[in-house]
């Protein structure tokens, strides 16, 4: 057959006609979960707190979140991530009681007062338990304490670590902390110490480590750091990334992930509850005063009011009037997670 039959003959036009490409397979976006609350975070080692929140991002499929006081890469344990309305309520974790276990190494002084940095002084003198267990007075109370120049302090609008890091010469003012506990756990040699501290807000365990090290006339810097109380949040309430990964993949009727979110209010603990009815639920949450009745009312201070057993906002009680100062949003009933995104052709 000539090249003109070929195009004289619709039978050979159909036959060579392009073939069609095939659709691609499309994938839905996934909504965005509605929910709100804390998760009681077991940051693993080499995780950033940033990169903490976007895995909590990622599994609960949440647009809004944000952790309650850095952990550096080097520490792990109790980190606390709001998630969405939650997030209101963050600083009342931050200023909330912390307690860290610690492990010390003795002889060395680093940049970082941790393994990160490097050497800047050593010492040969090894320090015994009990001069060890004589120093601890010393660092119980409110003391003053400079934070490491590798820190998230802001020097001239400027990060401190960034400085730092650019080589930069600063130094950064001693500030008042407070240690309510420091024990000693163990020696585990005569270069190593454990320990454990129930702190403030703003405490910086590397410091301390440092601090210490000098007090005892030798160079100390964590080699091991682990936080296990932040505020309401302990250490028996801790998930670990690979259990949120499978509670994320748990099929219907088998514990998901909202077994893994702790209330908001969870985060206020130390503020006391007060019973409100559905009317002045509805003020409140228009951001209007309520008046309250009863001799039993609270005269003042602040409260977290409560309708049916959910959050509605955290108010002032102000010459008998409950006046809202922070206003959650929060749907009735518990999370839906969805599952992976569906393909549509």
């Amino acid at each position: 057959m000539s090249d003109s039959d070929i195009e004289n003959n619709p039978a050979s036009e159909q036959n060579f006609k392009p073939k069609a490409k095939p659709k691609k397979q499309q994938f839905r976006a996934k909504r965005r979960t509605d929910v709100h609350g804390w998760v009681a975070f077991d940051k693993p080692l080499n995780m950033t707190s940033t990169q903490a929140v976007g895995a909590i991002k990622r599994i609960f499929n949440v647009k809004k979140a944000g952790h309650a006081g850095t952990l550096d890469p080097l520490a792990t344990g109790c980190l606390p991530i709001a998630i969405g309305e939650a997030t209101k309520t963050v600083s009342y974790v931050m200023d909330g009681f912390k307690e860290y276990e610690f492990t010390v190494r003795w002889g060395e002084e680093t940049s970082t007062d941790d393994t990160e940095g490097e050497l800047i002084d050593s010492s040969a003198h090894r320090p015994t338990r009990s001069e060890i267990e004589a120093s601890l007075a010393s660092f119980t109370g409110t003391i003053m304490q400079v934070p490491p120049i590798f820190s998230a302090i802001k020097v001239n609008g400027e990060r401190a670590y960034d400085l730092a890091r650019d080589g930069e010469n600063f130094k950064l003012d001693a500030r008042p902390i407070t240690i309510h506990k420091l024990t000693l756990i163990d020696c585990l040699d005569e270069d190593t110490a454990v320990f454990a501290a129930q702190c403030s807000k703003g405490t910086y365990v590397r410091s301390l480590a440092r601090d210490i090290g000098r007090h005892l006339g030798t160079r100390g810097h964590v080699i091991g750091l682990r936080r296990l109380i932040s505020g309401p949040f302990s250490e028996e309430m801790l998930i670990s990334l690979d259990d949120l990964e499978s509670l994320s993949h748990s099929a219907p009727g088998e514990p998901g992930l909202a077994n893994a979110l702790l209330p908001v209010e969870t985060a206020l603990d130390d503020i006391p509850a007060l019973a409100v009815n559905r009317n002045a639920a509805a003020r409140l949450r228009r951001g209007q005063t309520v008046l309250l009745r009863g001799q039993d009312a609270p005269i003042e201070g602040f409260v977290a009011a409560m309708n049916a057993g959910m959050l509605v906002a955290i108010c002032e009680i102000l010459e008998g009037d409950l006046w809202p100062r922070r206003v959650f949003n929060l749907p009735e009933g518990a999370p839906s997670f969805s599952g992976p995104p569906q393909p549509t052709i």
